[in-house]
């Protein structure tokens, strides 16, 4: 049974004024020595109540976590410069005829049963790819599946996300797995973390709140992170956001290579989880632990120098962690259309961005009920003009599928179709303004049918064959989309950015 451990921050996540996500963390600051966080202090003894057994694990597990990370050893070696050493380029010749590439990162052990965000997702989405002869099987070279990529290092997480928030994280799940080392031990009980759950060691003892923590644990060793959408954490999630993250990139590399061989390189999609557009840049937020399409921002910055990103997130719910990142930055546009008054409650229509980074940073709220029609309006008079003006290097997408009618968690009427033509649009879109580049990051989508379906139709408009939309939506479900509202946001937003 894989336990569960509660990351070290609970975050407090409300819509702030200025239009970037409030915060508020405890304030610490990274030893650096022992990467553990200080500026708390606590009066370290041997605490009353305590039992022989866990004052017999304190040598052991102090010997543990203080022993250095190979996440964290990678990252002290590797340097940018040797990264063009590992980056995933095409090979073979009949690669440069590829329409899609796609690389898979389940996360099977980050998971939590019935959960939405579980880890079914990305395999119903492998599952109906095979079965509808999209997979490198049936297409040859048409379609590839990235087999080996990179894992990204922790340099690459805190591009975006703050050492104390990544380290943290780490510590915290290291200890645990020691705990569950030193002794084969089952915890009882629930409990919701109300309050920071602060993990310290001392010459003495381990902090108290450690021990109440996983006395408190269920069966199923679960722990929510309290505010966080709710997000929770599993002894594998760490590693495997690493996991998730790099799969993003290492397509960011195939992608950008190709275009320099290749005047229609492949489209590229990131089928991994957790999803990564709530994480902001201090914490997890919303089922998001790493925000993956905003480190791969900055990787293909950073490693490619393409200076200019745009970003489009049209899952139904605020980017809110990928417009934190970028708030203030002129050179990533992050365009969001979700659903006014969903999670988290951000993404205003006046949030323009602030500073040098004004009027890089789009949100267009729309009505509860918007469908197809209002999306391929949005598209044509506000995605295009947008994208256009910015000139981008590349193109980068949180495609999330829960606008979809079918999906639990929202109310718009997106259906399989609006998927396909925002697949082909985007594409379309990209092989206008930068070369081809561009990368789909998975996010959002509940319900397993609407959600492996709507994949496999981006996939379709990817390599240009037909939607199937018609033969797996039921549009029996859709009824009077809200024009007039939708209307009314789209002339505000065009007056708002000047398009």
């Amino acid at each position: 049974m894989v336990m569960m451990v509660a990351i070290l921050l609970m975050m407090v996540a409300e819509g702030g004024g200025d239009g970037v996500s409030s915060f508020h963390p405890l304030k610490m600051e990274l030893h650096p020595r022992s990467l553990l966080p200080v500026g708390v202090r606590f009066p370290f003894r041997p605490l009353v109540g305590m039992s022989q057994q866990h004052h017999s694990l304190i040598p052991f597990i102090k010997s543990r976590l203080l022993m250095k990370h190979p996440t964290s050893r990678k990252y002290f070696k590797t340097s940018i410069s040797c990264l063009s050493e590992q980056l995933n380029v095409p090979q073979e010749t009949n690669e440069s005829t590829a329409k899609v590439i796609y690389s898979v990162a389940p996360a099977m052990g980050h998971n939590k049963a019935a959960h939405p965000e579980c880890s079914s997702r990305v395999p119903a989405i492998v599952t109906a790819l095979e079965k509808m002869h999209l997979t490198p099987k049936f297409r040859g070279s048409e379609i590839i599946q990235l087999q080996n990529f990179r894992t990204a290092t922790v340099e690459d997480i805190m591009s975006v996300h703050s050492k104390s928030y990544v380290f943290g994280l780490e510590k915290v799940l290291q200890v645990f797995l020691t705990l569950t080392e030193a002794q084969n031990h089952r915890y009882k009980g629930t409990t919701r973390m109300n309050s920071f759950l602060l993990v310290f060691v001392a010459d003495k003892g381990l902090h108290e709140s450690l021990f109440k923590a996983m006395e408190q644990a269920s069966e199923q060793g679960l722990i929510h992170i309290d505010g966080s959408g709710p997000t929770y954490a599993t002894a594998t999630t760490f590693e495997e956001s690493l996991v998730a993250a790099g799969a993003g990139l290492s397509l960011v590399d195939y992608v950008v290579e190709a275009s320099r061989i290749s005047e229609n390189p492949p489209v590229g999609f990131a089928l991994i989880r957790p999803p990564g557009h709530h994480a902001v840049p201090k914490g997890p937020m919303g089922f998001c632990v790493f925000g993956n399409v905003a480190i791969g921002a900055r990787y293909a910055q950073r490693v490619h120098g393409l200076k200019r990103v745009f970003i489009i997130d049209f899952d139904v719910h605020h980017g809110n962690g990928t417009n934190d990142a970028f708030y203030d930055d002129p050179d990533i546009f992050f365009l969001s259309t979700h659903q006014d008054g969903s999670y988290p409650g951000t993404g205003k229509i006046d949030n323009i961005g602030c500073g040098n980074g004004e009027g890089a940073t789009l949100n267009l709220p729309l009505a509860g009920g918007s469908g197809d029609v209002a999306m391929r309006t949005v598209f044509d008079e506000v995605i295009v003009p947008s994208a256009q003006r910015f000139k981008p290097d590349i193109i980068l997408v949180s495609a999330g599928y829960d606008g979809h009618v079918l999906d639990p968690l929202a109310n718009f009427q997106f259906t399989t179709g609006t998927y396909y033509m925002l697949a082909s649009s985007i594409k379309q879109l990209a092989k206008d303004l930068c070369g081809g580049r561009c990368v789909f990051f998975l996010e959002g989508g509940y319900n397993l049918d609407s959600l492996s379906n709507s994949v496999a139709d981006s996939f379709r408009a990817f390599i240009g064959e037909s939607s199937m939309a018609t033969k797996v939506d039921d549009l029996g479900f859709l009824y009077d989309e809200p024009s007039l509202k939708v209307k009314q946001a789209i002339q505000r937003i065009k007056h708002l950015h000047s398009l």
